[in-house]
């Protein structure tokens, strides 16, 4: 089974009296504790550890690594991000989470603001599967509905996905992309929207299956090493041309 990171900025429960009522240890620990429970082997990493508790050692022995940020994204340290982007583009996998859209890695290997509409209100959110084949679909019904949701809405400002599998519907009106897939390098990155801190979303069973899966999809394969650079010719030709500049 893949090792799974959970990081987690880990401040709103620490400091917020509604969040540690909601994740009273700590999101990373109910979104933890939900994927061991799935037979993945997690550890946890917080913000305010040594390194951010993204050790290259750490790093180094995960096949997925999970995101959520919010109110300190600038805390993060550029060699960490560098670390991160370094492992994700050698394979490992990168899930993002809610408001870690606005996270140093994610921007990063974006390529563009992130940016998108908001609206804290509690209301009813619904997440249709729209591509019902995807193996992070799997064992879902077709919508997944939460009573209560932060409202992100578009135009959400990212590349085109290169899988779309949750479309997301607000009670308030707005539609959003909320399951987006891509690949980056050797490393697959699964970007999933739910997640607010005041609300439960992370105890929600279908919530939980969506980050299992996701987990099972973006872990690394055992497929060949790509090398790249100046290659020796497999079969015999001619190598005297004298054109050549490099």
């Amino acid at each position: 089974m893949a090792q799974v990171t959970v990081w987690n900025e880990f401040r709103h429960e620490r400091h917020n009296d509604t969040v540690a009522e909601v994740y009273p240890d700590g999101i990373h620990t109910v979104i933890a504790d939900a994927l061991s429970e799935a037979g993945f082997e997690t550890r946890t990493a917080t913000l305010d550890e040594p390194d951010h508790g993204l050790t290259e050692a750490v790093l180094d022995d995960t096949d997925v690594l999970t995101w959520w940020g919010h109110a300190a994204h600038d805390e993060v340290r550029e060699e960490i991000v560098d670390r991160v982007c370094e492992r994700v583009r050698e394979g490992m996998g990168f899930i993002v989470l809610h408001s870690g859209h606005y996270s140093k890695p994610f921007t990063r290997l974006m390529g563009t603001s992130c940016s998108l509409k908001w609206r804290e209100a509690a209301e009813t959110e619904r997440l249709w599967v729209v591509e019902p084949s995807h193996p992070i679909a799997d064992g879902l019904e077709e919508y997944i509905e939460l009573d209560d949701a932060e409202m992100y809405g578009e135009r959400f400002d990212i590349p085109a996905p290169d899988t779309l599998v949750f479309t997301s519907w607000f009670e308030g009106g707005e539609v959003f992309r909320s399951g987006c897939c891509y690949r980056r390098g050797n490393g697959r990155l699964f970007y999933f929207r739910p997640g607010h801190e005041t609300y439960p979303i992370y105890h929600d069973e279908a919530v939980q299956q969506v980050l299992a899966n996701a987990v099972a999809w973006a872990a690394p394969g055992d497929g060949p090493t790509p090398e790249f650079g100046n290659s020796e010719p497999i079969e015999d030709i001619d190598e005297s041309d004298d054109r050549t500049v490099h």
